[in-house]
């Protein structure tokens, strides 16, 4: 492991997830995003929207082929000022912002929902947001997805997950209804949406799925990558989701709103 780069402390890895110092590592100098199919020259400028403590930061800096810009951004104020503090002055082309619009465990404080991306438009050459859309809920979706595309180039990338049904088996949903919710206190707990409403607004906004990776256990995470619409750009359709059944469950640590001030 590399010794030089401080690992995220393990109260704000618990909140993100992963929280074996394995997942924040990449001591190889590997391509972070392989397993997605995204190729070298789309390193070249990143925006992580949700880069939460640096997990894709700190091994994004341990890559053969660095990034020359790198943005991050988060709601949490606590894992931003860490990565200012721990990752920034390790390689001075890492920025991390403050996103601050509300959020009831990350960012209670905050009357804003949403706020366009502070940073330029067609500036990067790949968009990264997982486990960002799966919280967002319904009414500002189409927003978001804006604004990851306004900051992609046309040769961009934008790695995307989501968690996804098929509401012709929920007869009982109106039309304007498209995603559904788990946590009566916290909507934004997981959001499940419709697979082809998602696909009716990016067709209609101009993103097109490229790449589409099924979840390793059935109903959670797909992960999709987009690119900006273009003559020739075809669209993938969704695979069946055939995989295993099985639970995997967020730590404790992230409905504990006792953590929102690390």
């Amino acid at each position: 492991m590399n010794k030089k780069l401080a690992f995220p402390p393990l109260e704000m890895r618990k909140l993100v997830g992963p929280t074996d110092l394995s997942d924040f590592d990449n001591p190889s100098g590997d391509l972070v995003f392989d397993d997605f199919l995204i190729p070298p020259e789309a390193y070249k400028s990143i925006f992580d929207f949700g880069c939460g403590c640096g997990r894709n930061a700190r091994k994004l800096m341990q890559q053969k082929i660095t990034p020359q810009k790198y943005v991050g951004l988060d709601l949490h104020l606590g894992m931003i000022n860490w990565c200012q503090n721990n990752l920034t002055p390790y390689n001075k082309n890492f920025s991390f912002s403050h996103y601050d619009v509300f959020n009831i465990g990350f960012n209670p404080n905050s009357d804003k929902k949403f706020e366009v991306f502070p940073v330029s438009s067609s500036d990067f050459s790949l968009v990264v947001a997982i486990s960002v859309f799966t919280h967002i809920v319904e009414d500002l979706v189409v927003d978001f997805l804006k604004e990851c595309l306004r900051v992609m180039t046309p040769e961009s990338y934008f790695i995307s997950t989501w968690f996804l049904f098929d509401k012709r088996y929920f007869p009982m949903m109106q039309e304007f209804q498209n995603s559904l919710y788990i946590n009566l206190t916290d909507p934004t707990n997981a959001v499940i949406y419709d697979y082809q409403w998602l696909f009716k607004v990016c067709q209609e906004i101009g993103l097109t799925p490229v790449n589409i990776f099924k979840p390793i256990v059935r109903g959670f995470q797909w992960n999709i990558v987009f690119r900006p619409t273009a003559p020739g750009r075809v669209a993938c359709d969704l695979p069946d989701d055939d995989g295993e059944f099985g639970i995997i469950r967020a730590s404790a640590d992230v409905l504990n709103p006792d953590r929102i001030g690390l």
